[in-house]
């Protein structure tokens, strides 16, 4: 009787876990910014406790959070204004060498395509110029607008819910409690590993990623490569996707290099210097820093990678390492499932 019971309990849960994948990328504009929501609360709950503690109302913590988030907002701004004026102050002279470079590497499609340029027209201008290229561009553009829109209201959403959580509308760690572990003791103590882990994900991936975009810029700088605060804040940014957001910063920049860095020796030096940059913050720091905190092997965080990535997109490969040293730290504290933890580390 026991065995059957068990094995009605694997079979529900293999059909639950698919319909639970299932409504979080249904409900993906609810529980993407929650999710967001929650982890950056765990990153203020020290500082709201340490208010508490000091006798301090807890609207004043919530003011001097929201305050943060501003400057940071604020500060973001202003990089991207920077690196957009960066952009549109570029001299004549590197625009015709881009499009030449370019025209160079569209020829063979053009004439793959069968694409006959007009008189006077660059295979360049044909390929732009061709209606099926031309379709698929202005596409991608109403692609990138709606992406925009649906990035801002996001984030608006993820400021609400973080301040409603700060502001104890729902309790995290009773959650756990009622839901999870049944014991206050088990559920307080791992609430307070978590929040740890994740506050210290966050800060060493902030300070990592960080440090991996100044490094770019200045790389950029030394070796006379156009617009280097622009790569600097796109190397910034997509470190935070684990393992794969390094590996396309490199290739990305690496493309980009080759319009402006004839000397191949100069080339190769540049590739070596960023890689070198990557390998050092995230290949050698991280781990480092990081210690024990998330001990996830790689297999586990490839194939989290592609899930997440496959139900929230690029919120999901930023949340994915994350989720998964959540799922993995609750998975410690049961004996049933201990076993999956430690197949995870």
């Amino acid at each position: 009787m026991r065995n059957e019971l068990l094995a009605i309990r694997k079979l529900l849960l293999i059909l639950i876990v698919p319909f639970v994948l299932y409504l979080l990328n249904l409900l993906s504009i609810i529980f993407i910014p929650l999710v967001f929501a929650l982890f950056g609360a765990l990153l203020f709950m020290p500082l709201m406790r340490w208010f508490t503690k000091k006798g301090i109302p807890n609207f004043v913590g919530i003011i001097t959070v929201v305050i943060i988030i501003a400057g940071g907002l604020k500060g973001a701004y202003e990089v991207v204004e920077i690196s957009g004026k960066e952009i549109a102050n570029a001299n004549e002279d590197f625009y015709e060498k881009f499009d030449n470079k370019l025209n160079d590497i569209v020829s063979p499609v053009v004439e793959f395509m069968g694409i006959e340029p007009a008189k006077d027209e660059t295979d360049l201008e044909a390929f732009m110029n061709n209606e099926s290229v031309s379709a698929n561009l202005f596409g991608n553009v109403g692609n990138g607008l709606n992406f925009a829109r649906k990035f801002v209201s996001m984030l608006l959403m993820t400021i609400f819910f973080m301040i409603l959580l700060l502001a104890g509308s729902m309790n995290i760690q009773k959650v756990m409690e009622l839901l999870i572990f049944k014991q206050r003791f088990a559920s307080v103590k791992t609430f307070r590993q978590i929040e740890k882990d994740i506050f210290k994900f966050i800060v060493v991936k902030f300070f990592l990623s960080l440090f991996t975009g100044i490094g770019f810029s200045l790389a950029c700088y030394f070796f006379d490569v156009s617009f280097p605060i622009f790569w600097g804040l796109f190397a910034f940014l997509i470190n935070f996707i684990q393992m794969i957001g390094s590996v396309i910063s490199v290739i990305v920049l690496t493309a980009f290099a080759l319009v402006e860095l004839d000397q191949t020796g100069t080339l190769l030096f540049f590739i070596l210097v960023i890689t070198g940059v990557q390998v050092l913050f995230g290949g050698i720091l991280e781990p480092i820093l990081m210690g024990k905190s998330f001990s996830i092997n790689t297999v586990t965080v490839l194939f989290m990678l592609a899930l997440w990535g496959f139900i929230w997109g690029i919120p999901g490969l930023i949340l994915s390492i994350p989720i998964t040293a959540l799922v993995k730290k609750i998975m410690e504290q049961f004996p049933g499932t201990k076993v999956y933890a430690k197949i995870m580390s």
